[in-house]
């Protein structure tokens, strides 16, 4: 569905506390009005591929009547297990692109309930497809409060395709043994959870130097416990970032990866092997989330999208940062408040970055659970909702 509304600019307004400084050059995020959105499912993070098409998961929903559920039960069976789905997205204008489904994966969550796709990356004609875990239930109550799957799980690792997602070779960790070995099956905290791939252009063209980064949010025992759900699918306190070079031999071996771990006494990143040392690039207490980090060539610069997801099922707040590397310092160019109302999965998809850099269009899924806990959920941006939603935007100084 396609349609428009008058441009606005969204009133940023940052709660006290905030730990970013605003941005020198981008300041304020104006909505076009332009969108559309595609099928009746979610979790899109479109990737770029050498072919000129972008691949993406999807899950918890259907496109033409073909269903795909991430949790056990969620298929016709009771007893079926839970399952990733996967697409291809044809076209150059986001007005006019095509979504063909390419089936859907069986996925062993045990000993957790579901098991969701995350970070998704084609390269030279492979794509790694990865999921991670979340439990205890994708309804738990706590304290006369509903919540949607509070505890974040195990990043299990990738499946892969040498045929742009028509067959796959299954990941060989499990939920049970996760490539970094990470459990939150009780409500630990997990650092690499839910990790996405930097968006790097076509195929990783920009890689300054042929590494895949990720980041993931997550959380640490400084923080625990703090609130109930504060690290799970949309929520945590920090912010982790990784790096390894892609191949069929690497990306499921946690001894080829490097993860951040702070900096040196001159300000240059430290890089380890030692999942051990691990450091945030990120962190603030009980505001942070599900992130994506974009390249945006034209500016030369990261952009950043951070959803803090509160109760998991209520009114949620993202906001856009923007950094000239990765490991920082991040700068805030927009906090939005309500921002869906209830919107997740933010991403900004390389391909439809204008040559000037300052046109780009926001993917994300919204308002999957509108009446919970008695809340009254609206859309704002109009045209946002459960679907691959995409919104033209715009970064003005």
């Amino acid at each position: 569905m396609v349609s428009a509304f008058k441009a606005f600019i969204w009133d940023s307004s940052p709660p006290d506390g905030i730990p970013f400084e605003p941005s020198e050059s981008l300041r304020r995020l104006e909505f076009t009005g332009r969108h559309a959105t595609y099928t009746n499912a979610d979790t899109w993070y479109p990737s770029w591929a050498a072919d000129g098409h972008m691949y993406s998961p999807w899950t918890d929903g259907s496109i033409d009547g073909a269903f795909c559920h991430s949790y056990d039960g969620g298929e016709p069976s009771p007893n079926s297990p839970a399952h990733t789905g996967q697409a291809r997205i044809e076209g150059d204008n986001p007005l006019e692109l095509k979504v063909i489904n390419l089936g859907k994966t069986a996925s062993d969550a045990s000993p957790y309930k579901g098991r969701y796709p995350c970070g998704s990356l084609v390269y030279n004609g492979i794509w790694y497809y990865g999921t991670y875990c979340l439990g205890p239930s994708n309804t738990h109550d706590y304290e006369n409060i509903t919540y949607n799957w509070p505890w974040l799980g195990s990043f299990v690792g990738f499946r892969t395709s040498h045929d742009f997602g028509m067959t796959w070779v299954d990941s060989p960790h499990t939920p049970a043994s996760p490539l970094f070995g990470e459990n939150g099956l009780k409500g630990q905290p997990v650092r690499i959870g839910s990790p996405h791939f930097v968006d790097f252009g076509c195929n990783m063209e920009h890689s300054p130097d042929g590494k895949a980064y990720l980041v993931a949010h997550g959380s640490d025992l400084k923080f625990y416990p703090t609130r109930f759900a504060n690290n799970s699918w949309i929520t945590g306190d920090q912010i982790y970032l990784l790096r390894v070079t892609p191949s069929l031999e690497t990306m499921n071996d946690p001894g080829f990866y490097e993860f951040f771990a702070g900096h040196d006494s001159t300000g240059a990143p430290i890089w380890t092997n030692d999942f051990m040392l691990i450091q945030p690039i990120l962190e603030w207490q009980n505001n942070m989330g599900c992130v994506t980090v974009t390249y945006n060539a034209p500016l030369r610069k990261f952009i950043m999208c951070v959803t803090d997801g509160g109760i998991t099922c209520g009114k949620m707040n993202s906001y856009i940062l923007e950094a000239d590397t990765l490991t920082g310092p991040w700068k805030l160019i927009t906090y939005m408040k309500n921002f869906g109302e209830q919107a997740y999965f933010l991403n900004l998809p390389s391909k439809f970055i204008s040559d000037d850099g300052l046109t780009l269009w926001l993917c994300y899924a919204g308002n999957f659970a509108v009446g919970w806990n008695g809340q009254d959920i609206q859309t704002n941006p109009p045209g946002g909702r459960y679907a691959m939603s995409l919104q033209e935007i715009r970064l003005l100084g």
